[in-house]
């Protein structure tokens, strides 16, 4: 799937999501990201396994469900249930997450791990050959329409030099948070072609424009 741009419908407009999910659609998007947050790992509330499995049911977007929540046990059984593209889960959501990870993968489903701007690379050194992508967080997960954190492009360079050193070749980048025209060429010009875009391409109900 060559799509780099992975828009985040946490701020589309809910009240017309049919419209801009169409919209997307228009604009050769295949690909969408769907923040699933729990108001306790982090302090908002989103989306959950109904609103999923209704995305799911009425339209063929590839879900990149992105599981801000601390309930691992009572929620992976449903995204994974839900037969979604991937799941991404947090490092820093469980002390066994390398148990989600191989469950997640033995239903052939892709799996994610993400890390929070003051989460070292190295925490995940020992599971970056089990996961199809890493989402490095460039702010501090919750809410859309945050200030991109610069210091995250030297994490994203710290990551790719470890990547080469310890020769994990399977397991891509992704990152999330605050991207706009103005910082998008440096995350770029790293070789990132993943990069999830939430506010920019939702502002002013001008989603065609903004992609």
């Amino acid at each position: 799937m060559n799509q780099v741009l992975n828009p985040s419908i946490l701020s589309s407009n809910f009240l017309n999501l049919e419209r801009d999910l169409l919209e997307l659609k228009d604009n050769n998007i295949e690909r969408i990201h769907v923040d699933i947050m729990d108001g306790n790992f982090v302090p908002n509330i989103t989306f959950g396994p109904d609103q999923v499995k209704f995305l799911k049911d009425s339209t063929d977007f590839y879900l990149d469900c992105h599981l801000m929540i601390n309930n691992l046990d009572l929620f992976v059984d449903k995204f994974i249930d839900l037969s979604v593209g991937c799941i991404t889960l947090h490092q820093e959501s469980h002390n066994h997450i390398h148990k989600f990870i191989s469950q997640i993968k033995r239903n052939n489903i892709d799996c994610g791990i993400a890390i929070n701007p003051a989460t070292s690379i190295y925490s995940i050194l020992d599971i970056l050959d089990m996961v199809d992508k890493v989402l490095i967080m460039t702010v501090d997960p919750g809410f859309g329409g945050q200030k991109f954190i610069d210091g995250m492009i030297l994490k994203i360079e710290m990551l790719k030099e470890m990547m080469y050193k310890y020769n994990i070749k399977n397991t891509k980048i992704q990152v999330d948070g605050g991207i706009n025209l103005n910082n998008i060429d440096k995350i770029y010009a790293l070789g990132i072609r993943d990069i999830v875009v939430g506010s920019y391409i939702f502002n002013n109900n001008g989603i065609t424009k903004n992609i």
